[in-house]
């Protein structure tokens, strides 16, 4: 267990940690392609999610050059599109943006509000400095600073994502609590010597059995009570 004078600075992953991102895709098909049902719309969800994933891997394995997430969701979109009939380029574009057009899921703006109040909070994401901006923005999201692995030229969970944020608090790793609903990406920050809280989210990797992390909380609300009382 840890307390809060442990801790120096909180860093949160964003995409649905903060944010309901297949919602928000969900949503945008949905307005682009009246009369889609459920089923429909979910599997186009998971296409655009499969899409992501296969290229950040790509990137990550060194089989493509870096692409932004901007460019990478403009192609998962595309990919969508022509999969539901769609050829129209401004449907298209307008669809990529979706990503950008994400809700915060509850209690995230009251939570990092309330941590805010006592750590410096700091965004870590996938998501490239534009869609970052733009997210945050729409989401209400209020960050001290932010960080994009666009700077690092890659996706976590490689190490020099992590190592952003890292470098900049100019403290020892373990007192930066790194704050996601991804189990892998907690353990991409524990194999940097951050610690680790996992909070549930509708979405996300829920931890295994052989995952230890510092915590784990019902709700990012459970986790600022959770270090209000340490």
């Amino acid at each position: 267990m840890i307390s809060h004078s442990d801790i120096d600075v909180i860093v949160f992953d964003v995409l649905g940690t903060m944010v309901d991102e297949p919602g928000g895709i969900r949503r945008a098909l949905r307005a682009s392609l009246p009369g889609v049902d459920d089923a429909r719309a979910e599997k186009l969800v998971q296409l655009w999610s499969a899409h992501v994933d296969e290229q950040q891997r790509e990137v990550l394995a060194g089989r493509r050059p870096y692409a932004s997430s901007t460019v990478i969701d403009h192609e998962a979109a595309a990919r969508v599109a022509a999969e539901a009939g769609v050829t129209d380029a401004d449907a298209i574009r307008s669809l990529a943006v979706s990503s950008q057009r994400l809700d915060p899921w509850p209690d995230s703006v009251r939570a990092l509000g309330r941590l805010a109040s006592r750590f410096p909070v700091v965004g870590l994401s996938n998501a490239s400095h534009s869609a970052l901006t733009r997210i945050s923005a729409h989401a209400g999201l209020r960050w001290h600073q932010v960080f994009s692995a666009e700077d690092a030229r890659g996706y976590k969970p490689h190490a020099d994502v992590y190592r952003l944020a890292i470098t900049n608090a100019d403290c020892p790793p373990d007192r930066l609590l790194m704050v996601a609903a991804h189990a892998w990406d907690l353990r991409g920050a524990q194999a940097m010597g951050m610690r680790t809280a996992y909070v549930e989210r509708p979405v996300g990797d829920p931890p295994d059995a052989t995952d230890a992390f510092d915590l784990v909380a019902r709700s990012l609300d459970d986790l600022a009570t959770s270090l209000d009382a340490t």
